[in-house]
C-alpha cells in the first residue's frame, strides 16, 4: 500500500532543518507484513533527540530512512504466525525488542539483544526484512519502527499492547522518554526512598527521570539544564531544588545537598554533561547515563575518586527496561496520578511540521512534541 512517510535522505545536516528539508514527506510503498509481522496505523509519534541526531550524524544510520521510534497506534493487519494481537488493538512501539532467546535476552535484559542489534544497525526489522521502498528501491526502518509515517510494519516483539482508554498522544510517550527516564531511575539506579536524586538535562527523557525520581520516594530532587522553562517545567513535577548549568554547577549542587548527590542520572547525551553529573556525587554515590552522545565522545574523570570514594559510573539503555513488564506498571502510576507525563508535553504537530520540530527540539523551545496522525 501506499502511504505518507518523512523521509532522511542526507546525512549530516546540522541545524536549520525546515530551511534545509532535512526530511521529506514522500509517498512510499509499504508492504504487507509478513511472518511474524503486523501493520498498524500510527496514532501520535513523539519526537526524540534520538531521531534529531540521525539527521545531524551523531548516531550514523543508512540512508534512505523513515525516521521516529516512539509511538503508538492500532493494528490493522497481523501476519502469519501472530495470535495474540488483532484488528483494532491499540499497541506502543518499542525500539529496542528482546528476540527472547539470545544470551540477554535470557537474562532479562531484552534491551541489549543481540538479534535486534545486528538487524536495526542495517535498518531492518528484527524478522531480517524491509517493508518500505521508494521508486522501487528499499528504504530502511529507523530502529524497527519508522513512525514518522502513517503506517508500519514492525515485528511483533517490537511492539506491546497497551489499554484502549489510553489517549495515543499521551501512551506515544511511554514508548521511549518514560521507558528510558523513569526506567534509569527504577531499574537501573534503583533509586531508594529518602535518597538524594541529580537529574542532569531535561528534555522529554530527563523529565521522565523527574517524574520517576519523584515516584519512587527521593527526598531531594535537584534537576539541572542550561534553560529556565525546563527548570520551571522540573519544578512543576516535584523536583526540589533547580540549578541552572554552568561552571558552579557542580558546586551549587553540592551545597544544596550537603556534599552531592546519592544518584546523579545524565540525559543531555552530552560528556560534558556526564562529567558534572559524575562530579555532583557523593563519596559511594553513582552516575547514570541514558544519554546518546557522538561515538568518538570521550570522558575524563578521577580515577582514584572511583574506587577510594567507592563510586560507579553505569550506563542505562531503555532504561534496562522489560517493556512487557514495565510498561503496565508504569501506565498504572500514570493513572494514579503518579508519571504526569502530559506535563512536558508542548506541542501537538501534524506531519508536515516535521522539520518544524526539529527545528524547536535543537533550539530548546520544546520539551516533548508529538506528530498526529488522523
Amino acid at each position: 500500500m501506499k502511504i505518507q512517510a518523512a523521509v532522511l535522505e542526507r546525512e549530516n545536516i546540522k541545524s536549520d532543518f525546515e530551511k534545509n528539508k532535512a526530511l521529506t514527506v514522500r509517498e512510499v510503498q509499504l508492504d504487507a507484513p509478513g511472518r511474524g509481522e503486523v501493520m498498524i496505523r500510527i496514532a501520535a509519534a513523539g519526537v526524540c533527540h534520538s531521531d534529531l541526531s540521525v539527521i545531524n550524524g551523531t548516531r550514523p544510520r543508512p540512508v534512505p530512512m523513515v525516521l521516529g521510534h516512539e509511538a503508538s497506534g492500532i493494528v490493522e493487519e497481523v501476519g502469519p504466525g501472530i495470535d495474540d494481537l488483532a484488528p483494532g488493538d491499540h499497541v506502543v512501539c518499542i525500539f529496542a525488542p528482546g528476540c527472547g532467546t539470545c544470551l540477554p535476552c535470557s537474562e532479562g535484559r531484552p534491551a541489549l539483544c543481540t538479534r535486534a542489534a545486528k538487524h536495526h544497525g542495517v535498518g531492518e526489522l528484527m524478522t531480517g526484512h524491509r517493508r518500505l521502498s521508494m521508486d522501487g528501491a528499499p528504504v530502511h526502518h529507523h530502529v524497527g519502527v519508522s513512525a514518522f509515517a502513517t503506517h508500519a510494519v514492525l515485528a511483533r516483539q517490537s511492539l506491546v499492547k497497551v489499554e484502549a482508554d489510553i489517549p495515543t498522544h499521551i501512551s506515544a510517550l511511554f514508548s521511549c522518554a518514560m521507558l528510558t527516564g523513569a526506567g534509569a531511575v527504577f531499574n537501573t539506579a534503583k533509586v531508594t526512598p529518602g535518597s538524594k536524586v541529580a537529574v542532569v538535562g531535561l528534555g522529554g527523557v530527563g523529565l521522565s527521570a523527574v517524574l520517576g525520581a519523584v515516584a519512587a520516594g527521593a527526598g531531594q530532587v535537584v534537576v539541572v539544564d542550561p534553560f529556565a522553562s525546563k527548570l520551571d517545567t522540573a519544578m512543576d513535577m516535584g523536583a526540589t531544588h533547580a540549578v541552572t548549568a554552568d561552571e558552579h554547577t557542580t558546586e551549587a549542587v553540592r551545597d544544596i545537598t550537603g556534599g552531592g548527590v546519592d544518584y546523579a542520572i545524565e540525559l543531555a547525551g552530552s560528556v560534558k554533561a556526564l562529567e558534572t553529573a559524575y562530579d555532583c556525587t557523593c563519596r559511594g554515590g553513582t552516575t547514570i547515563t541514558a544519554g546518546l552522545p557522538h561515538p568518538d565522545a570521550r570522558m575524563s574523570l578521577n580515577a582514584l575518586k572511583l574506587v577510594a570514594e567507592e563510586r560507579a559510573l553505569k550506563g542505562s539503555y531503555i532504561g534496562s527496561c522489560v517493556p512487557q513488564r514495565d510498561l503496565p506498571r508504569m501506565f498504572s502510576l500514570h493513572q494514579q496520578g503518579k508519571l504526569p507525563v502530559e506535563k512536558m508535553l508542548t506541542h501537538r504537530l501534524a506531519l508536515d511540521q516535521i522539520n518544524l520540530a526539529m527545528d524547536q527540539l535543537d533550539d530548546g523551545t520544546a520539551i516533548r512534541q508529538v506528530i498526529e496522525f488522523n
